[in-house]
């Protein structure tokens, strides 16, 4: 590790990431910046004629895959890592970005919209962080620092904070940091990384209600320090940072990327 060049550090050369939730918003800018770094990209997609983000990809000399997957199924998700497995790919990048969001007052919120936010936000997590860990603890810790991969899931403020009208995102998401913890002290030092990041505010379709509503958005600006919503190129450094040697030593944490407002 002494020996590397700082550069060198932040290389993805020669890994391949499989990536959710990538077609748009942060997730797709976080794919975009690994493939940057090097690294070639597996989509998980439910939709597979999206090739938007494969495209992208491609045109920075990368090698890109759509591979169909349903968050929100959970056959679906158990089968994803098998197939992929079986067409001989190595993954020693996970990033776990895909979610969705459902609003209603806490007193009329439907469990069919509970189930599935827990279901897409976390119990999905779980089973490809599982799938994929078992397949990066069977591989030769040969990547730079000795280090077999890094798993990289998406948080959220509501790992932190409660939320309006968002229980079950909230309890997706505040899972999301006790499952990165749970299982960093499981792999770190069997050289897999797990961290999360948690997003702020930032302007992407899933906040699409937020920022509609005026007199919610003009508060919400108004504690974020850096004086704007974030967006999502605001992810392609930290991913890149969680994704590599660069930081070895770092794991079970979960990074706030949010403009101060956690600070505030």
């Amino acid at each position: 590790m002494a020996s590397q060049s700082i550069l060198d550090l932040f290389s993805l050369k020669g890994q391949t990431a499989l990536v959710t939730g990538g077609t748009r918003g942060i997730g797709q800018a976080m794919a975009l910046a690994l493939a940057e770094a090097g690294a070639d990209i597996i989509l998980a997609q439910r939709d597979t004629t999206n090739t938007a983000t494969k495209n992208q990809i491609e045109k920075l000399g990368r090698k890109a895959y759509i591979y169909e997957c349903d968050l929100s199924s959970a056959e679906s998700v158990s089968a994803l890592t098998p197939t992929i497995l079986k067409d001989n790919h190595r993954i020693s990048i996970l990033l776990n970005s895909g979610g969705i969001q459902r609003r209603h007052p806490s007193h009329k919120f439907p469990t069919s919209d509970w189930d599935e936010v827990l279901q897409t936000n976390l119990s999905s997590v779980f089973t490809l962080c599982r799938d994929i860990g078992a397949h990066m603890l069977s591989s030769e810790p040969n990547l730079p620092g000795n280090r077999r991969g890094s798993i990289i899931n998406l948080s959220s403020l509501l790992s932190f904070q409660g939320g309006l009208t968002v229980p079950a995102y909230a309890a997706s998401k505040g899972g999301i940091s006790q499952l990165t913890k749970a299982l960093s002290n499981e792999w770190a030092g069997q050289g897999i990384t797990v961290n999360a990041i948690a997003p702020g505010y930032i302007a992407t379709e899933m906040n699409t209600a937020l920022m509609e509503d005026e007199e919610r958005a003009k508060g919400i600006l108004a504690r974020i320090p850096a004086g704007r919503w974030g967006r999502p190129e605001d992810f392609k450094g930290v991913v890149v940072w969680l994704a590599g040697a660069g930081s070895g030593y770092v794991s079970g944490e979960t990074v706030v990327v949010d403009g101060g407002w956690m600070g505030r």
